[in-house]
């Protein structure tokens, strides 16, 4: 791929509102699109999120409910929801470090001194006491991981945050697993009638938002 394809690729992605629910995403598109959410970055690598892959029509009728009854929870191809990790226990870096040590074939104790790092920082550093803003900001990552997969793919998706959260997990159950929903995307394929697919990109220009120093 060359700069000219990543740029059409990123000025033909746009947050689509109305999807062809006759059109499905090939399973292999989709295990593309599935790996691009677990190859996605994260602080100290922890990966503090949980995709959730509402395939059942009658659950995402409820999520649509939930969601200010907009199409695109129904409609797309495929529907996830993006859960964040509440809090990170000495027990989630430990798993981490010993993961880690596993796939790389180290010794567990030359990662020592990484643990102490990440425990001095998300444990009893300042950072400890906004963890969970920080675990939600590392979602967001992701988010924007498979969004760039699909455009490069010519898979239209829409980031969904107009959603009652609270109400999202009571409809998963995911009272007392540790996650909790922050928000939602759609990924499928544009209906013709789409009239947002011929809008012009609003952005402001790039001499007023980035600097050089």
């Amino acid at each position: 791929m060359n700069r000219e394809e990543l740029l059409e690729a990123l000025n033909w992605r746009y947050a689509t509102k109305k999807f062809d629910p006759t059109r499905r995403i090939s399973n292999a598109d989709w295990e593309a699109l599935e790996e691009s959410l677990r190859l996605a970055p994260s602080s100290y690598g922890l990966q503090p999120w949980r995709f959730y892959v509402v395939q059942n029509s009658q659950v995402r009728q409820q999520l649509r409910v939930a969601s200010w009854n907009q199409s695109q929870v129904t409609d797309a191809s495929h529907y996830v929801v993006i859960a964040f990790q509440e809090s990170v226990g000495e027990a989630d870096i430990r798993k981490f470090i010993e993961t880690t040590a596993m796939i790389r074939g180290a010794d567990v104790a030359s990662l020592e001194r990484y643990r102490k790092v990440i425990e001095g920082d998300l444990l009893t550093g300042t950072r400890s006491k906004e963890i969970s803003t920080w675990s939600q900001r590392q979602t967001y990552i992701a988010m924007g991981f498979v969004m760039l997969a699909a455009a490069l793919l010519k898979i239209d998706s829409c980031p969904m945050e107009g959603i009652e959260a609270d109400e999202y997990d009571r409809i998963l159950g995911l009272a007392g697993s540790g996650f909790k929903t922050v928000a939602g995307v759609a990924l499928g394929y544009r209906h013709a009638e789409d009239k947002y697919a011929l809008s012009k990109k609003v952005r402001y220009p790039a001499s007023e938002i980035i600097r050089y120093l």
